[in-house]
């Protein structure tokens, strides 16, 4: 589970970074970044859809997405607003393979 202080909580902020943000994908993810003025701390929020699969599998791809961006968090910058949104092959793929498309999208996102 993520700090209540690093979540993204709020639907509107949530369209707002999507519409508004940078935007990288992969075949597993995609990530949107927008910043926050005055905002401290990193938040993130994930949108896993049933297009993924049943509820069990969603759970799981989001347990394994929070854990990912958990470890990422440090490298995001304080203002950052992320939002990451799984698609269908995250239900199939390893962890170290959505790892390293968390990764490469977020230094897409941030350069």
């Amino acid at each position: 589970m993520l700090p209540a202080a690093h979540r993204l909580t709020s639907a509107r902020t949530f369209r707002t970074v999507i519409r508004d943000g940078r935007r990288a994908g992969s075949r597993t993810l995609v990530v949107h970044l927008a910043t926050a003025p005055g905002s401290q701390d990193p938040r993130v929020g994930m949108v896993v859809s049933k297009e993924v699969g049943n509820s069990v599998v969603r759970h799981r791809v989001q347990r394994r997405l929070r854990h990912l961006v958990r470890e990422q968090l440090d490298q995001l910058p304080g203002s950052a607003l992320l939002v990451v949104r799984a698609n269908p092959a995250a239900a199939t793929a390893l962890s170290r393979e959505l790892g390293a498309d968390l990764a490469r999208c977020l230094q897409r996102v941030m350069s």
